[in-house]
Parts: C-alpha cells; structure tokens; sequence
C-alpha cells in the first residue's frame, strides 16, 4: 500500500531527514521518499495514519491531507 501525506513546516534538507528519519522507525513501512512537503510512504498495510502523523511529530512536523493507493502492480510471470 502507499500512502501520500502533505507534511507542513518543512523548508529545508534537514527537514527531510528529519521526516525520513522518524518514518524509517516506524514497523510495517518498507520505504518513504520524502520531499519538503511530503511523503510517499510504501508500507505493508499494516501501519495507521495516526502512527504516520506521531512520527511525523516527533520530528517537528505536521501532516495535513493524507491518501491512500490500495492498488498493487500485477506480477509479471516470466518463464
């Protein structure tokens, strides 16, 4: 699953670590590209919005708008 959050406040590089940093901490996410203002958060499904926004908040930061993209790519079987 991914989720997308629109995080305010963040303004520079630190900011982003920061964010990166307080997701990678968090159990079930797999990966998080993080940008000033965001974060795509691929995870296994298992994590909440609300453990999003506490690590978010640890760092410093606010979430804002979250989506989320049940969709998952077909597998192609190669042989």
């Amino acid at each position: 699953m991914v989720t997308t959050a629109s995080i305010s406040g963040m303004t520079c590089a630190h900011c982003v670590r920061a964010v990166f940093t307080a997701l990678a901490g968090v159990p079930g996410i797999d990966r998080a590209d993080v940008s000033i203002g965001k974060a795509v958060i691929e995870h296994d499904g298992s994590v909440t919005r609300e453990a999003i926004r506490d690590a978010v908040a640890v760092a410093g930061y606010e979430v804002g708008e979250t989506t989320d993209d049940r969709r998952t790519l077909p597998v192609a079987d190669i042989q």
